[in-house]
């Protein structure tokens, strides 16, 4: 093998880990309080399923990390998506309401959108590339 042949295989090897990681996204939590419970982390492509995490596309749920909890979605088609992410402090299953209307765990939306009442697919709504993409999400409690 030629000296030049052998540099642009090295080349291609090095820097195999830039195009391998296709077609995911990274989702960071940012402001989580404490490590009781876990991380829920929706994400949606349709907006009538949007919040109704039964209907959800993908659903992650993960141990918090105090400050940061990073999660991560694989093999994701470039698409248009919404995230919904809550901390389930007692484990439930379910972010609890007070009055069946305001969070009383901590929660996030992509796009970090101020909402009055219920929270609306596009004010979330953000667009995966096709290689990896990244969203951070504030968890306000």
């Amino acid at each position: 093998m030629k000296l030049h042949h052998l540099w642009f295989a090295l080349i291609g090897l090095f820097s195999l880990p830039a195009w391998a990681a296709d077609d995911a996204l990274v989702v960071t939590l940012a402001g989580v309080q404490h490590a009781k419970g876990q991380m829920r982390v929706s994400l949606y492509s349709d907006p009538m399923t949007f919040r109704k995490e039964d209907k959800a596309q993908a659903i992650q749920a993960v141990v918090p990390v105090v400050g940061e909890t990073v999660v991560r979605f694989d093999k994701l088609m470039p698409g248009r998506y919404a995230i919904m992410a809550y901390h389930d402090e007692d484990g439930n299953g379910a972010l609890n309401r007070r009055f069946g209307m305001f969070p009383t765990e901590g929660f996030g939306l992509s796009n970090n959108p101020d909402v009055m009442g219920p929270p609306k697919f596009e004010d979330s709504a953000f667009d995966v590339p096709a290689r990896d993409g990244q969203v951070r999400i504030k968890i306000a409690y």
